[in-house]
């Protein structure tokens, strides 16, 4: 064999490796494969969960393994969909609540007999208000109702870690994965005055340095949770709770966890982004089939 046969031939198993390692991580954050977490031999892939991270567009981050766990008690996807009724306050009975209440009840001719004894006008207010007894002044177009307002879609559930042989891979250390995408990353210092010093005092600058001296700390991470064969990407961790009362081992490591946690979508969420979640992808291909395709084409691009 040559040695461009040998070169050539380590560099397609150098890419297909890679390839392979690509996809099956990908594939991984999509349908919930190998990841950290707890071991769970035996279980319906559908009833284990993957969270992954992901960027703002709910591309999957290959350079991380997902967390494996458990939707225990509740899991709850909830979606807020605000109607309103903008003419509300167009029709007679928000100009004159009180008159108009006394007028439809029918309480109205009692008072005019009282305040207006034997008088012409007692008869003819006294009509108007039996005539008036039982009516309304709602109508179809008042009590219309228009779509105002989205807000974003929450998952509130309970996450199960619990550990088989290893406590620290099982439970702690995916914790700590957890906790590290929920949390920010602070700068020690930094105000607008400061920035603005720092930029006027950097030579050669540019447009990152720029904008990392006016917000030098990192946002938390973006995620995207894999779940009985749907995925909800981008997401954003609102609320987490740590048990510390959680049962533990001789050396403090927790052996078992539910961890309760809020998840939010990034934005609203619309029939396209349902339709995308639950696993099809233009053109009728899986989503799974169309994220190999994507890898498969950068690695060719990258290797080829």
């Amino acid at each position: 064999m040559s040695l461009f046969s040998e070169i050539a031939t380590g560099a397609t198993g150098a890419a297909q490796s890679t390839l392979s390692s690509l996809t099956s991580g990908l594939l991984g954050s999509i349908t919930g494969g190998a990841g950290a977490g707890s071991v769970w031999d035996g279980l319906n892939p559908n009833l284990i969960a993957s969270i992954s991270p992901c960027d703002h567009h709910g591309a999957p981050n290959l350079t991380e393994s997902p967390i494996q766990c458990l939707f225990v008690d509740d899991a709850n996807l909830e979606f807020q969909l605000a109607w309103q009724s903008p003419f509300d306050g167009s029709g007679p009975d928000t100009k004159a609540p009180t008159f108009m209440a006394l007028l439809q009840s029918g309480d109205l001719q009692p008072l005019i007999e009282k305040t207006l004894p034997d008088s012409g006008v007692e008869n003819a207010l006294g009509d108007l208000a039996g005539l008036a007894r039982g009516r309304s002044g709602v109508t179809k177009l008042n009590s219309t109702q228009v779509f105002s307002s989205m807000p974003p879609a929450r998952l509130q559930t309970t996450i199960l870690l619990r550990a088989w042989s290893d406590p620290q891979s099982e439970v702690e250390a995916p914790l700590n994965k957890l906790m590290s995408w929920a949390l920010p990353e602070l700068a020690e210092e930094g105000t607008l005055l400061t920035a603005i010093i720092d930029i006027m005092k950097t030579k050669d600058l540019t447009a990152q340095t720029a904008v990392e001296k006016l917000l030098p700390s990192m946002a938390p991470a973006m995620v995207s949770i894999g779940y009985k064969g749907r995925r909800f990407a981008p997401m954003v961790i609102e609320t987490v709770g740590i048990p510390l009362n959680a049962p533990s081992d001789e050396h403090g490591r927790f052996v078992q966890m539910q961890i309760p946690v809020t998840f939010a979508t990034l934005r609203g969420y619309d029939k396209h982004d349902w339709a995308a979640s639950t696993g099809a992808a233009p053109g009728g291909a899986s989503l799974a089939s169309a994220a190999v395709g994507l890898a498969t084409d950068a690695v060719k691009g990258a290797f080829f």
